[in-house]
């Protein structure tokens, strides 16, 4: 049966509409529950910032974290089947264990693997794309509570929508991944870059090391960088002691300013597994505890310097609402709905106090500046333009509204969001 209670997301800026949260246990509840109802959303781990997840008044929001927690290796083919409640902590502590990795993660390894890949979440690096790139295979709950199988080997050009889906194509059950062999990695941090320095040398920078992450509050003049290496790459070491200006840190660094460096994964460049270094953040402590807010855009690479004139010029504006803003490149790829869409990628991340009215004009200025430079907002995290407009941004959307009429015609898996981007105009 449900569970009556009020459900928020984690940083409790949203109280989904639904009141009774469905709870399956297993794939044959879970497929009664969706033939049963009017309309259906997932509730996955609770890290989006906006309305994707919501629930329509008297539709189900449905929670898969209960489904069996089963996760599955093919070393032939090198994938890794995971059910879709899991937790990114969870899959990678088991592919450690069987000498296997994902080529990357988030910063957060608490997400849910289905809801990341879902909005096209992503880590960092020149030559890394989003965590949805890895996806195989999806297996899903279809709107009559059918079970549904896609595959990039099966469906071709249709998998690359169905990957970065918004839960608009069914519930799904369990997730199909690429793996790799595991691999070493040691993350340095360096202090008192220059941000004008960062702008004239932006492929230098973040192409110094697999994964490279550079925080700035856009007041200040100087960034702090991140740079994760692979240690099984033959990339000649850690840059010099003076590299554009910055200097390595002798201490660990927390990405805000003043924030002990406690739970962040271990830096000063000692080696560990993949998993343990990747994300900015240990698995066994949740960040912030929820209080804050965030937003991101993905512009083309080439706008970097651009972008960066723009939000330092908002510097004052920023300064009483953000925390710290976080500066990654993803690769591009084909996923229709993936910000990275047909381009190599700079993600501008934004994390604000917890104060959603004081942040909203802000954010709205941000928007204005980025949105003439090709700026596409992650579909978990907040903007100011309807999910419809921001779809417009993508040559495939056309092709995504097909997709959504071929696997739910009825558009039971719909909500005011998924409506304005089907729509194409405002929610």
């Amino acid at each position: 049966m449900p569970s009556s209670e009020t459900v928020t997301n984690w940083a409790g800026n949203v109280t989904f509409s639904a009141t009774r949260v469905h709870r399956p246990a297993t794939v044959d509840e879970l497929r009664r529950v969706v033939a049963g109802a009017p309309s259906v959303r997932v509730l996955g781990s609770g890290h989006s910032f906006n309305r994707i997840a919501d629930a329509d008044a008297g539709g189900a929001l449905v929670s898969v974290a209960g489904l069996p927690a089963e996760i599955s290796v093919d070393h032939e083919r090198s994938t890794v089947t995971v059910a879709a409640g899991l937790r990114y902590a969870q899959v990678a502590a088991h592919l450690q264990a069987e000498g296997l990795a994902l080529a990357n993660l988030a910063s957060l390894p608490h997400i849910s693997v289905t809801g990341a890949c879902a909005t096209a979440t992503h880590g960092s690096g020149d030559g890394n794309r989003s965590l949805a790139s890895a996806v195989a295979a999806l297996d899903l709950v279809g709107p009559d509570g059918d079970l549904v199988r896609l595959s990039r080997e099966a469906d071709g050009d249709a998998f690359h929508g169905a990957a970065v889906n918004l839960g608009a194509l069914g519930v799904v059950t369990a997730v199909t991944l690429d793996v790799e062999p595991t691999f070493d990695v040691a993350q340095h941090v360096y202090t008192g870059l220059a941000l004008d320095a960062l702008a004239e040398n932006v492929a230098d920078v973040f192409g110094a090391a697999y994964s490279v992450s550079a925080f700035t509050d856009w007041h200040a003049p100087e960034a702090m960088l991140w740079l994760k290496r692979r240690c099984d790459t033959a990339d000649g070491g850690p840059p010099a002691r003076t590299w554009f200006g910055a200097t390595p840190a002798d201490r660990p660094h927390h990405p805000v300013p003043g924030v002990p460096a406690t739970h962040c994964t271990e830096q000063l460049g000692v080696p560990g597994p993949w998993h343990e270094r990747l994300p900015h953040f240990r698995p066994d402590f949740t960040p912030s505890s929820g209080e804050e807010l965030q937003s991101e855009f993905f512009l083309p690479r080439e706008a970097a310097p651009a972008a960066f004139a723009a939000l330092r010029a908002l510097g004052a504006r920023l300064a009483p609402v953000l925390q710290v803003s976080e500066l990654r490149t993803v690769a591009a790829e084909e996923l229709w709905l993936s910000p990275a869409y047909h381009r190599d990628s700079l993600a501008v991340h934004l994390t604000w106090i917890k104060d959603p009215v004081a942040v909203a004009p802000v954010l709205a200025a941000v928007e204005e500046q980025l949105a003439p430079l090709g700026a596409r907002p992650h579909w978990g995290k907040l903007f100011s333009a309807t999910p419809g407009a921001a779809a417009e941004l993508y040559e495939r959307a056309s092709d995504f509204r097909k997709l959504m009429d071929l696997h739910d015609p009825a558009g039971k898996f719909r909500n005011a969001f998924v409506d304005s981007v089907y729509q194409g105009g405002a929610a």
